[in-house]
């Protein structure tokens, strides 16, 4: 009998796995994949960020660097593969190693509840049981109703990861983080590609000032972004894939990426028999310590509420099996930064301006840009900024938001300062090295608090 038995090894489970074994829990693994890792680590996140920094690479060669004249770039696709499926090999066999290193057992097969403690799994017929048991499935590609994906013409992120050649025209039919990351390294490496999105911006979830401002910027890149289009049917056909819009306008392909979103996957879990149940969108649903109406079984990331980022399937994993061991665990979800690695990088954490007014929390802005900056205009790099939004009575931080090269990395410490509750003042007082991109963020901190030095 374990301790814990989790079920499903992505980032969520495998961290929730390790952390357990730490605080001296007897654990064990149910993954239905050969590969550790989840969907992050083998056809997610890690994949797509190799093509990113290479596509981004080569795109700059061929556009010429800074400084330099660059001839006779050629793309060798099978090689850039090559290098995509050596990182992913690498990642996941280091969660092999973690595992041994920390005497985790890993059982491979499809897991099935038999009641609120025992779960079998499918192809080896074995029956585990535990104190506790951890839900960690994920999450899988959302396919609607009006779109026939064949997984070769119209495809979803999976497939869009390994294209044999690059697509002449490639139809991208939602405008979300997934969607994106994947039209930039497709039109990076040649491709023409089109972005359709349903709402009235892309990255309709991160804040508006910032979402059009990457919208500005892609466009100027060469994508054809259009918003406010409902898409009515996709139709893989002999040679590429027709789509349908409403008012009747078609638009031929030679490949559709169909990235509306993901749903939760629960699928042939057998929730029913431990007591358990989904929501109307499919999640499973937990109180604030990440347990579900059975309290010894628990649920985190994808499969639960809130936003589906691996990071936060890890902090969630984390809390629950503290709480398992120790009686308490915590995550603070507006500390929890979101980042689109597309270039320039667009990034957020905390509040949007949207959910403040919509909160109705008194707030002050403070931005700086990019073109103010000694670092970025040394790297050729002044498209951006970095926006701060400070409680107008108290000055804490209450989300930090930005677009432009590395923006990811400083939205780092505008997440620490988040997580610790720190003023605009706390944050634009701090010293930060020179010259450096951090300098932008601590600019907007002073903006926010009272005036910046460089502006």
């Amino acid at each position: 009998m374990y301790d814990l038995l989790v079920i499903g090894a992505g980032p969520g489970g495998y961290v929730a796995a390790i952390r357990a074994a730490q605080l001296g829990m007897k654990v064990g693994v149910v993954e239905k994949e050969k590969a550790l890792g989840g969907t992050c680590l083998r056809v997610g996140c890690i994949p797509s960020k190799a093509l990113l920094e290479t596509s981004e690479r080569i795109y700059e060669a061929k556009k010429g660097l800074l400084g330099a004249k660059v001839k006779g770039v050629e793309l060798d696709l099978p090689a850039l593969m090559a290098h995509k499926d050596k990182v992913v090999q690498a990642n996941t066999q280091g969660v092999e190693f973690l595992f041994k290193k920390n005497g985790i057992t890993r059982h491979q097969g499809t897991a099935r509840f038999l009641s609120e403690r025992k779960v079998l799994v499918e192809e080896t017929g074995e029956e585990l049981e535990a104190r506790f048991i951890l839900i960690a499935t994920g999450s899988a590609p959302l396919i609607p109703p009006w779109a026939q994906v064949d997984y070769e013409r119209v495809v979803t992120s999976t497939e869009a990861l390994s294209f044999p050649e690059v697509p002449k025209r490639l139809i991208v039919v939602g405008g979300g983080v997934i969607g994106l990351e994947l039209g930039v390294v497709w039109h990076r490496l040649g491709a023409e590609v089109i972005v359709l999105e349903y709402m009235d911006r892309i990255l309709p979830t991160m804040d508006a000032e910032v979402s059009r401002a990457a919208e500005r910027v892609f466009k100027k890149q060469g994508l054809t972004i259009r918003t406010g289009v409902r898409v009515t049917a996709v139709v893989p056909e002999a040679k590429g894939a027709r789509v349908e819009l409403e008012g009747g306008e078609v638009l031929e392909a030679d490949r559709v990426l169909v990235a509306v979103g993901r749903r939760p996957y629960t699928e042939g879990l057998a929730l029913e028999n431990a007591g358990l149940f989904t929501d109307e969108r499919g999640r499973i649903p937990v109180d604030e310590h990440l347990r579900t109406r059975v309290p010894h079984i628990y649920a985190i990331g994808d499969v639960v509420r809130g936003p589906m980022l691996a990071h936060k399937a890890s902090e969630e994993g984390i809390a629950a099996v503290e709480h398992m061991a120790r009686g308490f665990g915590h995550v603070d979800y507006q500390a929890i930064p979101s980042v689109v690695y597309t270039h320039p990088e667009v990034a957020g954490v905390g509040y949007t301006e949207e959910e403040l007014k919509e909160k109705g929390i008194p707030y002050k802005v403070g931005k700086f840009p990019y073109s103010a900056s000694g670092r970025a205009r040394a790297m050729g790099e002044t498209e951006g900024f970095v926006k701060v939004l400070a409680h107008a009575k108290t000055d804490r931080i209450l989300g930090v938001h930005g677009i432009g090269a590395r923006v990811g990395d400083i939205l780092t410490e505008a997440a620490l300062a988040i997580f610790f509750k720190a003023s605009a003042e706390d944050l634009g007082r701090a010293p930060h090295h020179h010259p450096s991109l951090p300098e932008i963020l601590k600019e907007a901190a002073l903006a926010a608090w009272e005036k910046p030095i460089h502006l």
